[in-house]
């Protein structure tokens, strides 16, 4: 593939901002950050201002370009997913299946083995249920929804192994400690969400390992004074990491900025778009299990609704989330480029993605000093 040089932008490298220089990218592969009179022969690819820094990477995506993954459960819906969000920077996701039949979920896992092979952007699987809390169903549909079976278990960490990211969103009403242990341990990515459940229950839940919770706020028991609740316990336990959808209408931008300062441990919120369909499309309703879903025009970006006004995901791409976290929530601009790129990298243990220190994968975006996406490159390629 020969060695790329791109010039003309500030770099932004996962932690810091880089001026005058340029990014060296060989093989695939980003090989330094140089001085710009200390660089190799090479391609050059001119930039024209703006930042460049590594690919967005979202851990939570039902659709896009048209197709959600409940429709149809293939890899090729998964590439077609993957498509419709590039254009918005993002490089890396998780196509994420909402709770439906165990014919879907074992298509889903059959599909995301396939489609991670082909490395053009689906970076492994999320499963949102069906072991989730009827009591906080959201959008879902309560009659699928389930406990978790030790056959689930041993499921959980054979798709894990052959897909190599597993992340599985569990309330943690349907799921034992000792089942949680037995995933973390075997690798699975384990995210409580869709729970009423106590403080109490989350907690040792996060100390079996838990690694994360699912669109802080939203489909979840909410943080009183004397009940915490889940939201407490996320954000009070300092190894837990918080997905959080910021779109105006998921969560109220004052919801947010208290928990990015009450959160314990540093850089634990990342941005998660939960995007339907309708991203990277011109289609203003799709069906979700059976039920319209309608883009609501107004606010920062649209929302999407059922017919009784109940939220079903979101109608935001992931440099949206920038602009609002950047507009909105009082973030730096390096802050909110982490909560899209290094953190979900490091949630999703996805150790070679999220930055650009020699050896990570050059997957790459370009943006404008108004923040919108010019380009992205996948494994140096123009994508």
């Amino acid at each position: 593939m020969g060695r790329k040089i791109f010039v003309g932008a500030r770099i932004f490298d996962g932690e810091h901002f880089h001026d005058d220089k340029v990014l060296i990218v060989a093989d695939g592969r980003v090989e330094r950050i140089a001085a710009a009179n200390d660089r190799p022969d090479g391609e050059k690819v001119k930039l024209e201002g703006g930042v460049l820094s590594a690919g967005f990477i979202d851990a939570q995506v039902n659709g896009g370009g048209g197709r959600m993954l409940n429709d149809e459960p293939s890899a090729t819906s998964m590439a077609i997913i993957a498509g419709g969000h590039r254009p918005y920077g993002t490089t890396s996701l998780l196509p994420t299946l909402i709770t439906d039949t165990s014919e879907a979920t074992n298509a889903a896992i059959e599909a995301a083995k396939e489609a991670v092979k082909e490395n053009r952007g689906v970076a492994g699987l999320h499963l949102e249920g069906p072991h989730l809390a009827p009591a906080r169903k959201g959008a879902h549909l309560a009659e699928l929804m389930r406990p978790v079976e030790d056959g689930d278990v041993k499921a959980f960490i054979q798709a894990r192994e052959a897909i190599g990211t597993l992340l599985v969103t569990i309330a943690a009403e349907q799921v034992t400690v000792a089942q949680v242990r037995e995933l973390a341990e075997a690798g699975v990515i384990v995210s409580l969400g869709h729970s009423d459940c106590s403080s109490e229950a989350a907690e040792e839940r996060f100390d079996a390992g838990a690694r994360g919770v699912t669109h802080l706020f939203n489909a979840m028991s909410q943080m009183g004074h004397r009940a915490p609740g889940l939201v407490g316990a996320a954000i009070d336990h300092p190894a837990t990491w918080c997905g959080i959808i910021a779109d105006g209408h998921h969560v109220d931008p004052k919801a947010l900025r208290t928990a990015l300062r009450a959160k314990r441990g540093e850089g634990k919120l990342f941005f998660v778009t939960d995007a339907m369909s309708l991203v990277g499309s011109q289609q203003d309703s799709f069906t979700l299990n059976g039920r319209t879903v309608g883009r609501e025009r107004g606010g920062f970006c649209s929302k999407l609704v059922l017919s009784d006004g109940t939220l079903a995901g979101s109608d935001i791409d992931m440099i949206s989330a920038i602009r609002y976290g950047v507009t909105y929530l009082d973030l730096t601009l390096a802050e909110a480029l982490r909560m899209a790129t290094l953190y979900p990298a490091r949630f999703l243990r996805l150790a070679d993605r999220g930055h650009l220190s020699p050896g990570a994968r050059a997957d790459l975006v370009h943006l404008t000093d108004a923040l919108t996406v010019t380009s992205t490159w996948l494994a140096g390629e123009a994508a």
